[in-house]
């Protein structure tokens, strides 16, 4: 109550302060000449000097209701930093059965500026084309089109084109997967090696011929194994534009359940390559095998500069909608692209309308400003090819039967034949006239559905051209064709072969528009493409769950990758800073490469998806593991480095290392196991690394091997901490070892120091509470000296557990959540959890690694004996364990300040290997009036409102959740957040479920040949964050574009990047003394999230460069949901950064803004220059620190 009055006083003071300046200023305006000269050159009329004042009072009430607005954030915030023990140390428990801390006092705020909150509130103008507004209008039926199944007839005049010819674009190109049916090695050395050396030879023999190109990260392989000759020849068609390179990313990337990190750090590693060994900017974008497409990849190809994109697996009712429209071209635009753009010329704008700042401000712009037609900054101009497939068959016209006779690999004798049974014909004179005009009509009646008189035609197929005999049957008959078209003047064409840009470059020329521009009169698309149905109902929705495993690993390993890349990047910086470079081992960069690549080839369509080959998956899981373990070396040398007070005692030993991994997988198909930290009465140190942006204050978990055990920081001061047990089995604890929490303040991507002794006197070390709900079960109970275990009887009410931030119900009889109490809410939340069983069709057509195609609803899970329900309470976390024959679900809340104690911390470890065809999912009922609206992240990026459709099939309604879903009415918002991507939906109002797991006897007839039977021991990790809305909008809910909290932000970076505990090596000569690194010299922008401070490759193999490239995304925020204190300093600046000063102890000698995949830089700014980011915006700096 004093640390309240005190604020409270120390608020009122500043805010007297700062009204009496505004009074001073006022009256300085009033009565300086000099201010009043300055007013501009119009007459000294009474009217002009009015009006002088008026503005300069507007923006000094503009600038003083931000102090204010500031002040009042802070002053509410200091106010709640978490009860605060009486004098003593030791932990109470108050009066509703929560425990109190004893808290290190340190006040914190959150004060968001008023203007970043304008960004979520802002109008938009509608795009002519918003797929959600689209998905409402279709009926989705499956009319039958005639020769073009999914479409219709297309008929034309034949004078159509007589004075303008049509041009025809042939691109030859060859899909090679990363790994498949075959691993990537396998695929390389059989088929796509072969490709690359009969290219050198067939493409030289005409200079007509063209060819793109996508993978590179085969074509890195290639390149490594071949002598410099090869190496050039291959140089000279790229840079002839002969060969083209599409996209560039070391793959074609999935795009439905993919991290953006992750997507960018694959772009940048095939641009890179490029740029180091051939010195070519692709500059279109190819993916024509993701099985649905993200919103989210236009925007990157845009930040890369790429001015032009295709797509292809597009659901056939949209395909078959945009081309009666003609309407498969299009300016594909962030939903949120149109508000950045405005709000980025707001100024420039209301200057020409000769408004008021503050009017503009306030949003009161009249029409002439809203008049103003600005082109968004996300524009990309995108290609959606209409039919069914990017086989031959499917892409010079609508008529699979006439196309096929124009694959010439599948002429007769070959092992490749036309399901039509129409055979290719070899072009020869005596049909060449004939054979032109059936293929000219098929050009003509595509280009029917398109609104330029150009005509694109891909010619190829999966692993295509690896023989020289096809290169010669495709490009020889080809030719005789486009020579015969061309030479009749009469059939009004132009056909040749050609690049994906040489056709965009076309479209662009035929309009009279730049590169990239919008051609008059084509339409602006927002939204995304999933999820995608190739034929009748078969939704490719099951791909966002199948082997979940390995999306939980992609996920851990992207985090460790990060976090390796920003310590490297600043202990290289800091040994060149003190002269260190050469006893640092710089070498680790090879690691980095190794994990950059393993990490970028799994994010493959075949790979993340979980829709490989058995083999295939061991292969990925494989590479994951061995550049895991590269990457807990490159943590622990690096930390090393940093952590040492004195550098001159730092030696570095490869056989030696000095501190320890936090955890130890002993298979790429195993569960992490946790370290055993051996203890005694000597001190035993323990380095923690907080991979965020952010300070953070949390609970650490660690493996002890005894129960004496106390907890202190670096200066000495003991920290209460929470023993507890491990388990073997649901009611007995394991001899073992013993779990130790404690609440740790960890600085921003820092390192922070402990010290762990065995000690008879450890007063603030408290034991948990364990007690068994055995539920009539005859089981074992077995409990460890000095922890106690209790067994309850049998009771059907609901039982709580409490912090001082959140209390949860529980079922008394199925031991699963079923409400959460946020402090101070007085209503008690319905959040029940349901976990259900979906089956798959008795017909022919089943689920399998591609498909969902259940048999009707959700059942119930059932099991014949009740579980075994364990509840674990005490002063830093409490947790319900529900023990099911097929998975154990952990609810846990931290009894900390902030963040971290504001979410409840869910686990689902799950094992359905005795399973045939089921999919076990979970369920969130609550009285959330969400009716049939829900919400779901793409790539971690950006958040896609959703729509449940009766109309479509219960399969239709799921998408992907890479990073988070919510629902959400005026009162409340439910977020659930994911560590791995999985499959979501929103059934009915107020529900939310996610597909755990799947396990899947059969193909489903896509191609792969199996069903998903290699499941593992698998945890799912998610936190559920449930928030207050304040200031709700029917109209905005209903829009095209939401935002996550601040707090939803932070809550799913502190789940995707947990905190590693790093054990020091005990030594026979002692621990050289040690400190807490803290890298940031200021704290960021709490909106603005450092996604990689990545160290750029040298001109020598596996040595950097001086420079690092530092990525910056500036987030867009929701602040109508009510604020929490988030337990550290946090603050915003509308976008605005010093990077000068920002790192402690290092000077920036370069800043240079460049690409996002580094491939083109603009001028380099001064070191003392201020950054500024727009709402959603990444960008790439390229910096030398010294």
């Amino acid at each position: 109550m004093k640390l309240k009055k005190q604020v409270t006083v120390c608020g009122g003071a500043i805010f007297c302060v700062a009204v009496f300046s505004l009074y001073l200023m006022l009256d300085r305006v009033q009565h300086d000449p000099a201010r009043r000269q300055n007013a501009g050159n119009f007459p000294r009329s009474q009217i002009s000097v009015l009006q002088n004042r008026i503005e300069q009072l507007e923006q000094l009430l503009e600038e003083n209701h931000q102090i204010i607005s500031h002040i009042k954030d802070s002053v509410l915030e200091l106010t709640d930093t978490g009860a605060v023990a009486p004098s003593g140390q030791l932990p109470f428990r108050s009066a509703n059965g929560s425990w109190v801390l004893p808290f290190d006092g340190r006040p914190t705020f959150l004060s968001v500026m008023p203007q970043d909150c304008q960004f979520a509130l802002g109008r938009r103008k509608d795009t002519e084309l918003q797929m959600l507004d689209v998905y409402s209008l279709l009926n989705f039926d499956n009319v039958d089109g005639g020769v073009w199944k999914q479409g219709f007839e297309i008929s034309y005049e034949p004078n159509e084109w007589d004075k303008e010819p049509l041009q025809v674009f042939v691109v030859p190109h060859s899909h090679n997967d990363p790994g498949w049916i075959k691993t990537f090695d396998k695929y390389y050395s059989d088929q796509t090696q072969h490709i690359f050396n009969n290219m050198l030879v067939k493409l030289a023999e005409d200079p007509r011929r063209k060819f793109i190109w996508s993978e590179i990260s085969f074509l890195a392989k290639w390149w490594d194994s071949v002598d410099t000759q090869k190496q050039e020849t291959m140089r000279k068609l790229i840079l002839s534009g002969q060969l083209e390179i599409v996209t560039g990313g070391w793959v074609m990337t999935d795009e439905a359940n993919v991290h953006y990190f992750a997507m960018i750090d694959q772009l940048i590693e095939g641009h890179q390559w490029l740029e180091k060994n051939i010195g070519v900017t692709p500059r279109s974008g190819w993916a024509v095998d993701p099985f649905g497409h993200s919103a989210t990849m236009p925007y990157l190809l845009k930040r890369a500069n790429l001015t032009s994109m295709l797509i292809q697996r597009v659901h056939y009712s949209i395909k078959k909608h945009l081309a009666f429209s003609r309407n498969l071209e299009f300016m594909w635009r962030q939903a949120w692209g149109e508000l950045s753009s405005l709000l980025r010329e707001l100024t420039s704008v209301c200057s020409s309308c000769k408004l008021s700042k503050l009017v503009c401000i306030l949003g009161s712009v009249i029409p002439c400003c809203l008049a103003a037609d600005t082109d968004s900054s996300t524009d990309i101009f995108c290609h959606m090819m209409p039919f069914y497939s990017y086989d031959v068959p499917h892409t010079c016209g609508p008529d699979p039967k006439i196309c096929c006779q124009f694959d010439f690999k599948r002429l007769p004798g070959g092992r490749v034949n036309c399901p039509w049974k129409v055979p290719p014909r070899a072009v020869v004179e005596a049909n060449v006239a004939e054979r032109a005009t059936l293929l000219l009509d098929q050009y003509r009646k595509k280009s029917k559905l398109f609104r330029s008189k150009v005509v694109l035609v891909p010619l190829g197929d999966d692993f295509r051209y690896d023989k020289a005999l096809e290169w010669d049957q495709q490009y020889l008959n080809y030719q005789k064709l486009f020579d015969y078209m061309n030479s009749h003047p009469e059939m009004h064409v132009h056909a040749q072969f050609g690049t994906l840009t040489d056709y965009f470059n076309a479209i662009y020329k035929m309009n009279g528009v730049a590169q990239g521009a919008r051609p008059p009169d084509y339409p602006v698309l927002s939204g995304d493409f999933f999820a995608y149905a190739d034929r009748e109902d078969h939704y490719w929705s099951g791909y966002y769950t199948s082997r979940p495993f390995y999306k939980n690993f992609d996920r851990v390993l992207e985090s460790h990758l990060r976090g390796a890349e920003i310590l490297y990047s600043l202990a290289v910086a800091h040994a060149r800073h003190l002269g260190m470079e050469g006893r640092y081992p710089v070498s680790d960069y090879t690691f980095l490469t190794d994990a950059r690549r393993s990490v970028g080839l799994f994010q493959h369509h075949d790979a993340i998806t979980g829709t490989a080959k058995e083999a295939v998956v061991i292969d990925y899981g494989t590479k994951l593991l061995r550049s895991l373990m590269g990457l807990k070396k490159v943590i622990i040398n690096a930390a090393h480095f940093l952590i040492l007070k004195n550098k001159d005692l730092y030696r570095f030993y490869q056989t030696e290392p000095f501190l320890e991994t936090d955890d130890r997988r002993a298979t790429q198909d195993s569960l992490p196991q946790r370290t055993l930290i051996e203890l005694d009465p000597s001190p035993r140190y323990l380095v923690l690394f907080n991979p965020v942006e952010q300070e953070r204050l949390c609970v650490v978990t660690v493996l002890v091997n005894t129960a004496r055990v106390r907890v202190l920081t670096e200066d000495g001061q003991t920290l209460p901490a929470q023993l507890s047990a491990q388990w073997t089995s649901p009611s007995e604890m394991s001899p073992d070892g013993y779990q130790v929490s404690f609440m740790a303040r960890l600085p921003a991507l820092g390192l922070a120091v402990f010290h762990l002794y065995d000690s008879f006197d450890s007063p603030l070390t408290l034991r948990s509470d364990a007690a068994l709900r055995l539920n009539g079960r005859g089981l074992t109970v077995r409990g460890v000296d000095p922890l106690p275990l209790r067994t309850l009887a049998a009771d059907e009410r609901r039982f709580y557990i409490h912090s001082q931030s959140l209390t949860l119900g529980f079922s008394g009889t199925t031991g699963l959540l079923e409400s959460i109490r946020r402090k101070d809410d007085p209503q008690e939340v319905r959040v029940q959890m349901e976990m259900l069983i979906y089956g798959t069709r008795p017909s022919k057509d089943k689920s399998g690694a591609y498909l969902f195609l259940p048999d009707g609803k959700a059942k119930p899970y059932t099991q014949k004996e009740r579980p075994v329900v364990r509840v674990v309470e005490g002063p830093l976390f409490s947790e319900v364990v529900s023990h099911y024959q097929h998975f154990q679900l952990t609810v846990r809340i931290n009894n900390v300040p902030g963040v971290d104690g504001l979410s409840l911390d869910i686990t689902t470890l799950v094992d359905i290997r005795d399973q045939a065809n089921k999919e076990l999912a979970m369920r969130l009922v609550t009285d959330i009036q969400s009716k049939d609206t829900f919400f779901t992240d793409l790539n971690g990026f950006q958040i896609q409102p959703r729509r449940y459709f009766k109309k479509l099939p219960l399969q239709a309604n799921f998408y992907p959740m890479p990073t988070m879903a919510y629902i959400q009415d005026t009162q409340y918002r439910l977020t659930l957040h994911t560590a791995q991507a999985l499959g979501v939906a929103s059934l009915d109002s107020g529900q939310l479920e996610v597909i755990l797991d799947r396990r899947l006897m059969q193909d489903d007839n896509r191609g792969l040949g199996q069903g998903l039977k290699d499941n593992k021991r698998t945890a799912n990790k998610f936190r559920i964050l449930l928030e207050r809305r304040a200031g709700a909008s029917k109209a905005l809910d209903s829009g095209p574009i939401s935002f996550p909290s601040l707090l939803s932000h932070m809550t799913s970076a502190i789940l995707n990047h947990e905190v590693l505990a790093l054990p020091v090596v005990p030594k026979k000569r002692g621990v050289p003394p040690l400190r807490t690194f803290s890298p940031l010299s200021a704290a960021l922008p709490c909106d603005i999230h450092l996604l990689n401070l990545r160290s750029i490759q040298g001109q020598q193999e596996h040595v950097p460069s001086p420079y690092t490239a530092l990525i910056l995304h500036r987030k867009g925020l929701d602040c109508s949901l009510e604020a929490q204190n988030p337990g550290f300093n946090c603050s915003t600046t509308q976008g605005r950064l010093a990077i000068a000063g920002l790192l402690q102890s290092l000077d920036v000698h370069l800043l240079q803004p460049m690409s996002l995949s580094l491939m083109f830089s603009s001028t380099p700014l001064t070191n003392t220059s201020v950054i500024h980011l727009d709402p959603m915006e990444i960008s790439t700096f390229r910096i030398k620190l010294r």
